[in-house]
């Protein structure tokens, strides 16, 4: 087989480009996303219906009129935001989406942000089935795979936490461990009360004896979506929406004598509203209840009469104890409305059709316009500036947020610091989704490592036509990873200095260069955070890659990461090998996933054993199948457990692939280990790529 490729300059270095940081990890950034918190301009996103409640896509800039506080606005930009429903690609063969292995930012953003808040401290227990089933359905009718999603809940864990992601695995893993914990009605509490006491207390009133609890759980609340919609502060020129999925604050806030945090409570509710129009955000409640009933509320529990509201006759609830829980159902319906109305969204209570919110939610978030304009003044008093858009063409619906609270206080001012990485690479690594400025392909591998640790090899490549490759020139690439709890760990920043000798200069230019690394990490879930900066242009980019680290001390049988290169994967440079992989590769390992036909490709994996298990032999076979299904490699290989001496090792597994006689088109490789042992125990990896006409 002839190559128009060869294997000549194996393991070549970025001759000229010298890496500064060495070894040593720099301040690690903070934990939390950064975002602009003063009002430079406002932006607003603008949904316009026609009489039938369609989005209406062919208005100008001319066509609106911008007003605050009454007085008209010069809209300084606009836009039209009209984004289709992108539906995942998958093989024909396969019943779901092969996850990609290679993250990458070149493609800049275009989907729908979402964040999904359980409410776990607002929702009753016994319907914590139903809200699963609501945000499995939201999740999987509705995300494109385009849009991108993060599930957070209210009570403080983070086991049913995910940061954003277009993974439907890695959300529908967090829903899955939502447990509602909503305190039982007050009435009901009341009523047991005076079950247990006999008599009433001051004046005939009965305390809510959860009253404390109550009030901890409103604030919490409160303050998650508060949080959440400063947090999103830091995504512009999109629309961006919280979808709560609530009972309800299930605290009477009409009562600020009797109840002791109704105040704090309506401020709090107040500043998360602020904090949502401030950002933008737009809140859509969903009420799990739908059609309520006050079955579930009653069962069990005291009944109430017409004078107190409560009686111990042991009978069913009377009209005064209806009345009471009446009451309380129409006060927590009524925050979820007010959190919708005055952010721009909708309250979806007494229904049982979610589909119909749902899609109402999408189509919001579908086509819609964005215009922004300076306000009239900069002042950070605190207070709120109504905002009205009209269009001049009649007979149109206009949606749009009722206006924002100005931030209070002076400016934070950044603090200057010469450790680090530069603070505009730090605004690049904590956007809450990826910037596409510099473009930038990622891939990693974990590997065992020291237990409990596994080693994560990860590679970060950079295409040389969008740096600027002058001498004296500095590319500064920088990672975190973030793990479940939100903590950093393994943060380091490179900074690469450049001058280039003229015969590397034209190679660089065509294929850019690649920067390799480890990172130690525990079992768990991480997302590997990565940006890069060019110093001359400023330009930056940022990536964000969902890593799952499995423990690999406890597993009787896997396999670590799969690792790829190829011929072609010569020709780009690379400023730092992977000495581990050096050993086992021609080249170092690539993220690319697209090969010319007269390419061949290279693997690497390792499979993980009980070497003290009886003496077995391991299966390992390597496969290349075409979107239908088609087997059109095969490559079958053998090991024996004898290899490890006893212990708890990993075979070293490498295959090539010619690709000469594939198509092009696109194809899945698999990697999969199987042993002998009775229970017949397999691991595999999965890998797309595709095949394209030969490089001359």
């Amino acid at each position: 087989m002839k190559h128009h490729i060869t294997f000549a300059g194996l393991f070549a270095l970025l001759a000229g480009i010298a890496l500064s940081a060495g070894q040593a990890a720099q301040s690690a950034p903070p934990q939390t996303p950064t975002f602009k918190v003063q009002v430079d301009y406002v932006e607003v996103d603008v949904l316009v219906t026609d009489q039938q409640g369609r989005f209406v896509p062919d208005l100008a800039k001319e066509d609106f009129r911008v007003f605050e506080d009454g007085k008209p606005q010069s809209v300084s930009t606009f836009s039209l935001v009209n984004i289709p429903v992108e539906r995942a690609d998958r093989p024909l063969f396969a019943a779901q989406p092969i996850e990609p292995d290679v993250e990458s930012n070149e493609r800049p953003f275009d989907g729908r942000v979402y964040v999904l808040v359980l409410d776990d401290l607002h929702t009753n227990f016994q319907r914590s089935p139903r809200v699963k089933t609501a945000a499995r359905q939201f999740i999987e009718r509705y995300l494109g795979a385009n849009d991108l999603m993060a599930v957070v809940t209210t009570g403080g864990s983070t086991s049913g936490a995910q940061e954003f992601t277009s993974r439907k695995r890695l959300l529908l893993a967090a829903v899955d461990k939502f447990a509602g914990r909503k305190l039982e009605a007050a009435t009901l509490t009341r009523g047991d009360a005076l079950q247990r006491i006999g008599s009433s207390s001051r004046n005939g009133r009965i305390d809510d004896p959860e009253d404390a609890e109550r009030g901890h759980n409103a604030r919490s609340t409160l303050t998650h979506l508060k949080n959440v919609a400063e947090w999103f502060g830091g995504v512009r020129g999109r629309r961006k929406s919280i979808v709560l999925v609530s009972e309800g604050i299930d605290y009477d806030i009409t009562d600020v004598f009797n109840n002791r945090s109704a105040s704090t409570i309506m401020d709090e509710t107040r500043e998360a509203i602020a904090a949502a129009t401030r950002s933008n955000v737009s809140i859509y409640t969903v009420d799990p209840r739908g059609l309520t009933s006050l079955g579930d509320d009653t069962i069990g529990s005291a009944t109430f009469g017409a004078d107190q509201g409560v009686s111990n006759s042991g009978g069913r609830s009377s009209d005064g104890g209806i009345r009471s829980l009446m009451s309380e159902l129409r006060l927590s319906q009524d925050s979820l409305r007010t959190l919708a109305d005055e952010t721009g969204g909708f309250a979806a209570v007494n229904s049982n059709d979610f589909t119909t919110a749902f899609d109402r939610i999408v189509r919001d978030n579908s086509g819609y316009y964005v215009l922004a304009y300076y306000p009239p003044s900069d002042k950070r008093d605190g207070k709120f500036h109504k905002i009205e858009v009209r269009v001049t063409r009649p007979g149109l619906t206009v949606r749009a947020r009722r206006g924002y609270v100005s931030p209070r206080g002076n400016r934070p001012t950044p603090k200057p610091t010469d450790k680090g990485p530069s603070p505009d690479l730090l605004e690049a690594l904590n956007s809450p989704i990826q910037v596409s400025g510099l473009t930038m392909h990622v891939f990693a591998a974990p590997f065992k490592g020291t237990a409990p640790n596994a080693s994560v090899a990860f590679g970060v490549e950079l295409r040389g036509r969008d740096l600027s490759l002058t001498s004296g020139n500095k590319v500064e690439i920088t990672f975190l990873a973030v793990d479940a709890d939100g903590k950093s760990r393994g943060s380091r920043t490179d900074v690469l200095a450049i001058d280039l000798r003229p015969e590397t200069l034209a190679r660089v230019q065509a294929t850019g260069f690649r920067l390799l690394n480890r990172v130690d990490l525990p079992p768990g879930r991480y997302q590997l955070r990565l940006a890069a900066r060019d110093s001359r242009t400023g330009t930056a980019g940022s990536v964000v890659y969902d890593l799952e680290v499995p423990d690999y001390s406890k597993l009787p049988f896997s396999m670590s990461g799969l690792v790829i290169t190829s011929l072609s994967g010569a020709s780009l440079a690379t400023v730092r090998a992977d000495e581990q992989l050096k050993a086992v590769l021609p080249v170092p390992p690539t993220a690319e996933r697209t090969f010319p036909q007269n390419d061949e490709l290279a693997l690497f994996a390792e499979i993980y054993d009980d070497g003290r298990a009886p003496e077995h032999k391991v299966d390992i076979v390597t496969t290349v199948r075409s979107d239908t299904g088609t087997v059109l490699f095969m490559n079958e290989d053998e090991r024996a457990s004898n290899e490890l001496q006893g212990q708890r090792g990993g075979y070293g597994y490498t295959a090539r692939i010619p690709l000469t006689d594939l198509p092009p088109g696109p194809y899945v490789l698999r990697v999969e280990a199987r042993s002998r042992l009775g229970d017949h125990t397999a691991a595999g990896r999965e890998v797309r790529f595709t095949v394209t006409a030969p490089k001359r």
